[in-house]
């Protein structure tokens, strides 16, 4: 009997002393995890206790913790960007306004015929400007919606390439640039959306203009069950292009000269040509920066 009372005596020491292990190690957790709630801080729990499903249970908490940390991190650094990006897009859509302003100004003015027609064709340009601008950042904003889905169906390519190419003639003349166009003389179709291959081939086309210089060559072609689109230009600059980062949003090689450009237009393609089943790649062999777009062949029904 004796024997019995002393083995549940020492039971009941052994249970207190686990209980109070545990009650300690909790407090001290709840205590740690109050102090991360309420700071920025990669400080992880300690264990203060031999139990084994305790530890466990901290090791995944600082797991946890890590997770979420990193992730905080990155969502930190994404608005740090966004923030920067917006001061940006609204310096960008400032600039031509303030010089819509002035040449509106001027226009009233001026009674000279001459004088008069060039300010409008520079208002006219300044509007075209932020008309892509804000086409830009409306279709971007819409691509970000995962339920947006963009209606498919079997499209003439070469129609949309030379369409496309011929709307930029005025910018194209405005440069004095005369594009090397090679476009096969059979008829390619995708399956795709007219509207949008358009807008993948304007951005495409006014990334080229902006910071191209001396040439540019359009090519289109298939091979194999493939249709390949590629447009080149020289590049004035090449060691200002990060290749890994034109198609991130508000990318921009040369924030010098982009005062009409969100820095949208490359990532919009891309997105694009991945909605119509497309890729689009970028690469740079010296001086010449060429994009590729690349999608199957969309036989007749």
């Amino acid at each position: 009997m004796i024997i019995w009372t002393a083995a549940v005596t020492i039971l009941c020491i052994i249970l207190i002393l686990i209980i109070v292990l545990i009650l300690r190690q909790v407090n001290s957790i709840c205590r740690c995890l109050d102090f991360i709630k309420s700071n920025k801080t990669n400080m992880k729990l300690l264990s203060h206790t031999p139990l084994k499903p305790l530890n466990r249970l901290i090791d995944s908490i600082n797991q946890l913790l890590s997770e979420t940390a990193r992730e905080r991190r990155a969502v930190e650094k994404e608005d740090r960007s966004l923030k920067d990006s917006l001061t940006g897009i609204s310096h960008d859509i400032r600039t031509p306004l303030t010089s819509l302003s002035g040449y509106f100004q001027l226009l009233q003015d001026t009674e000279d015929p001459a004088e008069k027609a060039r300010y409008s064709a520079v208002i006219r340009a300044r509007i075209r400007d932020l008309e892509s601008m804000l086409e830009n950042l409306f279709s971007y904003t819409k691509l970000q919606d995962s339920d947006y889905k963009l209606p498919l169906s079997r499209i003439n390519f070469t129609e949309c390439v030379i369409d496309t190419t011929l709307a930029f003639y005025e910018q194209f003349s405005e440069k004095e640039i005369a594009p090397c166009v090679d476009i096969d003389e059979n008829p390619v179709h995708i399956q795709g959306n007219t509207a949008a291959a358009h807008r993948l081939l304007q951005n495409i086309l006014k990334n080229a203009l902006e910071h191209g210089t001396e040439s540019i060559s359009i090519s289109l072609y298939s091979q194999g069950c493939k249709i390949i689109f590629i447009c080149a230009n020289k590049c004035k600059t090449p060691d200002e292009i990060d290749i890994s980062g034109v198609f991130h949003k508000f990318y921009k090689a040369d924030p010098a000269r982009s005062d009409t450009s969100t820095g949208l237009g490359l990532t919009i393609a891309q997105e694009l040509a991945r909605r119509m089943g497309g890729t689009l790649e970028a690469s740079l062999e010296g001086d010449i920066f060429s994009i590729r777009a690349e999608f199957a062949v969309c036989s007749s029904i």
